[in-house]
């Protein structure tokens, strides 16, 4: 199996999915969307396809062209039924793609929020065993609206935070992939962020929070990413 990643900017990668997708016995491969052309194989190639995040938004295509090129991609991988994940943009872009562009939240959401699993999510392979609630931790401006047919199956006080498309695409607002280096390494460079400046985020607040919580959060984005690959390979072998 062969999956792919579609990474932004180089500090919010796949973190410990990628650890779940190879520990799966899946190949992974990475596109640096904004400075390469293409991906290392042609999309449709691909068993399964995760896009994350980025400090840009999913309406700036004016100052990243790329980002109409990703939406037609995932447009056309949705109607082929290609399984995938997006996180936080990455799910924007997806949203999208099925017809639901995103649009900026009331308020951002950045550091540690709950997350309340919907009704529909029971029998969701991805965020079903989550339980009825879980802290997440999130860094966005923008918020999902829900696509024409799609399944809410998590939301926080103030937005969705997942979806599934059919059975094969599922979006998630939170962060479930992010290792403490990025958090860090988002932290250090919180200034550049208006939103997070314009809210008064505490940097060292948010980092003490962020090192006693993140052991646990891996274990969970891990879980997230393993049902994923899992549900793609089913997907790819033609069980239902």
């Amino acid at each position: 199996m062969r999956a792919l990643a579609i990474v932004h900017q180089r500090d919010a990668g796949p973190g410990v999915f990628a650890d779940a997708v190879r520990s799966s016995g899946a190949e992974l491969d990475l596109w640096l969307v904004a400075e390469q052309a293409s991906p290392p194989r042609e999309p449709g190639r691909y068993d399964a396809v995760l896009s994350f995040g980025g400090a840009m938004h999913a309406d700036h295509e004016d100052r990243h062209p790329w980002l109409r090129q990703e939406k037609e991609l995932l447009a056309e991988l949705l109607e082929r039924g290609v399984p995938m994940l997006g996180v936080c943009l990455g799910a924007q872009l997806l949203a999208e793609a099925a017809g639901a562009p995103a649009r900026r939240a009331s308020e951002p959401e950045i550091g540690w929020y709950d997350v309340k699993v919907a009704a529909e999510a029971a029998g969701d392979p991805l965020v079903g065993p989550l339980g009825s609630r879980f802290e997440a931790f999130g860094w966005h401006s923008y918020e999902l609206p829900l696509p024409s047919g799609a399944t809410p199956l998590a939301h926080s006080a103030s937005c969705l935070q997942a979806y599934r498309l059919g059975n094969e695409a599922w979006g998630i607002q939170f962060h479930a992939e992010v290792t403490m280096g990025e958090v860090g390494a988002w932290i250090d460079d919180y200034r550049a962020d208006e939103d997070a400046v314009r809210i008064g985020l505490d940097p060292d607040a948010l980092r003490r929070r962020s090192e006693g919580a993140i052991g646990r959060w891996n274990e969970i984005g891990r879980g997230i990413c393993e049902r994923f690959v899992s549900a793609a390979a089913q997907s790819s072998s033609g069980v239902t």
